[in-house]
């Protein structure tokens, strides 16, 4: 799907459009880019199980995506990042930061020249407001159970917890994770997506996964969340459930 805001027309769009109408020249021009790029994927990888759908949409990126969904029956909403080192990254990242925020359905982003491998080992990171009982987590662990091997849980604690309630949670990780391989470390104020850098680095992770709660306009407005902290620093893909 190619999403065009109708505010981004340029004159040279308008004076190439001929007899045609506005709309259907722009949808043309690309739609072409579409196809030349499916022509690309079916030479390269020779599957009849892919099937191909050119969406061309003049709306806001958010707004396009969750009428898709809807209409498309769609269970995963797939982007691509370049990070956030340049104008054009920047703004490519933002849409990925919106459609994460503002798309509450499960959304894979796959950093720019990530090359494929398995994702045996997941790393989830938590903090204090992450619940492992809400429906977000267990679709992760049925993620894990149908194609990884193993889940790396770090725990971000804010503030200081009594040895009762830190057994309470490690019991309830016991209970959730008894059917899966899993390592728990926990931490001590320490910013999650530092933690998260640090952790992917140090051990052999393949994929992360987030879980994202709604944010308070406060956050989206005035602070960076530890959702745009851990997405514009991305190695390894990242897979967003939404609780």
């Amino acid at each position: 799907m190619h999403v065009h805001s109708s505010s981004n027309y340029i004159s040279d769009d308008l004076m190439h459009t001929s007899n045609k109408s506005i709309h259907h020249a722009l949808i043309d021009k690309y739609k072409h880019r579409i196809v030349k790029l499916i022509v690309k994927l079916k030479n390269e990888f020779k599957n009849d199980k892919f099937n191909y759908q050119i969406l061309v949409d003049y709306d806001s990126l958010t707004d396009a995506v969750n009428q898709v969904i809807q209409s498309k029956n769609i269970d995963l909403v797939v982007m691509g990042t370049n990070g956030v080192t340049g104008a054009k990254e920047v703004i490519f990242g933002s849409n990925t930061i919106n459609v994460i925020r503002k798309v509450d359905y499960p959304t894979l982003v796959v950093p720019e020249g990530f090359s494929y491998t398995r994702p045996e080992e997941v790393l989830l990171p938590l903090d204090s407001a992450d619940s492992i009982s809400e429906s977000a987590f267990i679709d992760i662990l049925k993620f894990i159970q149908q194609f990884g091997k193993k889940i790396h849980l770090l725990r971000v604690k804010h503030t200081n917890e009594t040895s009762k309630e830190a057994k309470k949670y490690k019991d309830h990780i016991s209970y959730f994770l008894k059917d899966i391989d899993y390592e728990y470390h926990s931490i001590k104020h320490v910013p999650i997506h530092h933690a998260v850098s640090c952790y992917t680095q140090t051990h052999n992770i393949n994929f992360t996964a987030l879980i994202v709660e709604k944010e308070s306009l406060f956050e989206r407005f005035f602070a960076n969340s530890k959702t745009s902290k851990i997405s514009n620093r991305l190695k390894t893909p990242l897979l967003v459930f939404h609780s």
